[in-house]
């Protein structure tokens, strides 16, 4: 069973889905502008850096649960012919659990730093956004896909059209 397949799990799959294309579309119009600013006027958007280094950070983090959940990660099928078979279940959960664990790793890292960049007062170079609240929200999105990694559906094989031709 697909994580996000429940009803509530499909409309907050379309929300953030809405809300990555809403940042992405902003962060191009903001690096637009900023190119035009900088070549036509000489004046470049002030932080320009600073906003598209924390919508970069936003989008990936946000995804990164989706992702994880429809297991999306890049995966090389070199295998696939073998490793898709029933008998290696228990190879797709060890997997999965080695997944859950690097997430939770890099999670862990995260929340760790969250108070130091408020003990040491780190901000962006420009606007002086505050780094603390970029780690939390970073450390629990992390979380939500180590554990969306437990539960991700198995690995399906893929049927290309090459393969079903006579």
């Amino acid at each position: 069973m697909n994580p996000l397949q429940p009803r509530i799990g499909q409309g907050i799959q379309k929300a953030v889905s809405l809300l990555l294309v809403v940042m992405l579309s902003a962060m191009v119009a903001l690096t637009f502008t900023d190119v035009v600013g900088r070549r036509l006027f000489n004046t470049p958007v002030f932080g320009a850096n600073d906003i598209t280094e924390h919508l970069m950070a936003l989008i990936i983090f946000s995804g990164l649960p989706l992702l994880t959940a429809r297991r999306g990660h890049l995966s090389i099928d070199l295998f696939d012919h073998w490793l898709l078979q029933p008998e290696w279940r228990a190879w797709h959960k060890a997997v999965d659990v080695l997944i859950a664990a690097v997430l939770g790793l890099i999670a862990w890292e995260y929340f760790m730093a969250i108070q130091e960049a408020r003990d040491i007062n780190e901000v962006s170079p420009a606007l002086t956004i505050p780094r603390a609240w970029m780690y939390a929200f970073i450390a629990f999105t992390t979380a939500i896909a180590a554990l969306l990694a437990l539960f991700a559906p198995a690995p399906q094989a893929e049927t290309h059209a090459e393969e079903l031709a006579p």
